[in-house]
């Protein structure tokens, strides 16, 4: 089962600060979704740990991600395998950066490819699951580039 997802919000930050916000696991991380813990392996690896809760699934999901592409102050790209109970995921997320007057245009986005029993136990509920989940990162990391919740990021879209 694979997802694609995308969009694109405004932040009252530099590029280069943008930038070194979206490559610092220490400063996003905490912004996902039942965040545990993040074990950062080196200036390009890390693993970060998120509870999950899908159907009769619930654990703790490990996210071994590596910035496989980084170009400050432009784009950075992220490559990563999530093991749990009952599958897998491989996964991608990508930034490009502009300038906008005072701020950055942070363009973003990613896939998701679950492998295992995981699609067969929840099928129907990963999609929704993904959207939920996507919006929320979004959301948080706009607001923490931003400092308040003034601005809204435009809608994501999951396929």
């Amino acid at each position: 089962m694979a997802f694609n997802f995308g969009g694109e919000f405004a932040v009252q930050r530099s590029p280069e600060e943008t930038y070194d916000f979206l490559i610092d696991p220490q400063s996003f991380c905490p912004l996902l979704p039942d965040y545990q813990n993040v074990d950062v392996r080196g200036p390009e690896d890390f693993i970060v740990e998120v509870k999950v809760g899908i159907s009769h699934i619930r654990g703790t999901a490990k996210v071994s991600l590596h910035l496989q592409e980084h170009n400050r102050p432009t784009r950075a790209v992220y490559a990563g395998k999530a093991t749990m109970a009952g599958g897998n995921v491989d996964l991608n997320a990508g930034f490009d950066l502009r300038p906008d007057g005072n701020g950055t245009i942070v363009k973003w986005n990613g896939n998701a490819q679950v492998f295992g029993r995981l699609t067969s136990i929840a099928g129907g509920l990963l999609e929704p699951l993904a959207r939920k989940n996507v919006q929320k990162v979004i959301a948080s990391l706009q607001q923490a580039m931003n400092g308040d919740a003034s601005q809204t990021a435009k809608t994501p879209s999951v396929k």
